[in-house]
């Protein structure tokens, strides 16, 4: 089957959804994931999404 469909939802996002995770400080990577810190609602990248889900970076988010 085709994958005529996929990434549409992104494609009206600015660059794509690509940008700079504010957790990790990578570039370039899909940013898309919402996630509260702080009381305040950033996006991050999938890879620190589910780090903090397995609360595995609880001390970097303390600084942000």
């Amino acid at each position: 089957m085709s994958k005529a469909h996929r990434g549409r939802g992104i494609r009206n996002v600015p660059s794509h959804g690509r940008g700079a995770c504010p957790v990790c400080k990578r570039t370039g990577v899909k940013a898309l994931y919402e996630q509260e810190i702080n009381g305040k609602k950033i996006k991050i990248c999938k890879q620190c999404r589910a780090a903090l889900t397995h609360n595995k970076k609880q001390d970097v988010v303390a600084t942000l």
